[in-house]
This record gives structure tokens, C-alpha cells and sequence, in this order.
């Protein structure tokens, strides 16, 4: 799996942890291993520009996905999973900061890029979470990616609850 993470926003971030955790996911949901990802982490001026020019929607926001060749998981366990270029995650540390200190269970700003990672990966293959049933998949599914992850490294306590919407 290509993975490279670039930190453009002048906040120091745990990239190896959002390697690491984009590597778990993409493996839990079987994407070939040639496949290819790139995460960007930005400040909050650079995420806004982005919100506004892709959704038309004001302000900064905490992730954003641009998918390329459209990859799926395998629908059997047995198919081959197909290779090809997932796309871009855009994060924004200083949103998640402030979702990690706001949210029900509160987490540091790592924590949160973390989860959010894992809330890029899966609309880049497709997720969504528009709609309740769409949302309770999607967001099913990230926790137990999240939670799978800790427990694999060790980390101990509540995983972060979603906090985007």
C-alpha cells in the first residue's frame, strides 16, 4: 500500500499514527495492497478555500475526500480486489482540535485526526452517510475500524465518537 502523508498546516500531528491507521483500514476493507492514497493535512485558510470551491459551503471543515478510480471493497470474499489510485484526504488539525474538545467524549486533537482518517477512507470507497441507513453503515463501520486499530496498538479507553455529521 502507497500511502503519503504531507503536513501542510504547521501543526505538529501524529503522521505516523494517520499512516498507520489509513494502512489498517484499506487492509480491514481488502483494498488491493498496490493501491495508492495520499492524505494532506492543511490549515484551516487552505481547508476553507477548498470547502468553498468543492461544496460551496462557508468555513473551514475537518475532512474532505477526492476520490479517483472509484475503488470498492470486493463484494465476496473470494474476488480478487481491483488496483488502482483511492485519492486524496484533506484534514484540518485545528477543526479537529477544537471537534476532539466539544465532543461528548472528549479526545485530543490526534485522536480525532485518527477518526477521521478513517471517516476519508470510506468515502473514498463510496460511503456516505446522507441518509440514516447510509449513516448507521458508515459510521458502524468506522468505529469498529477505530476500535480494531486501538486495540491493535495497545490504546486503552473510550474510542472517539464521531463527531462529524
Amino acid at each position: 500500500m502507497s500511502i503519503d502523508v504531507n503536513n501542510e498546516s504547521g501543526t505538529e500531528v501524529d503522521e505516523q499514527a494517520i499512516l498507520d491507521i489509513a494502512r489498517y483500514a484499506l487492509a480491514r476493507m481488502r483494498i488491493h495492497p498496490l493501491s495508492e492514497l495520499s492524505v494532506i493535512v492543511v490549515d484551516t485558510d487552505a481547508m476553507e478555500q477548498l470547502h468553498i470551491q468543492w461544496m460551496d459551503l462557508p468555513g473551514p471543515t475537518d475532512v474532505m475526500s477526492f476520490p479517483m478510480d472509484e475503488l470498492r471493497p470486493p463484494a465476496k470474499d473470494d474476488e480478487e480486489p481491483p488496483q488502482g489510485l483511492l485519492g486524496d484526504i484533506v484534514l484540518c488539525p485545528e477543526v479537529a482540535k477544537k471537534q476532539g474538545e466539544d465532543a461528548e467524549t472528549q479526545h485530543s486533537m490526534d485522536e480525532e485526526l485518527q477518526l477521521l482518517t478513517v471517516h476519508g477512507v470510506l468515502h473514498l470507497l463510496g460511503y456516505d452517510h446522507e441518509e440514516p441507513d447510509e449513516k448507521a453503515e458508515m459510521f458502524g463501520l468506522q468505529a469498529a475500524i477505530v476500535d480494531g486499530w486501538r486495540a491493535e496498538h495497545g490504546l486503552t479507553g473510550p474510542s472517539p465518537a464521531p463527531t462529524v455529521s
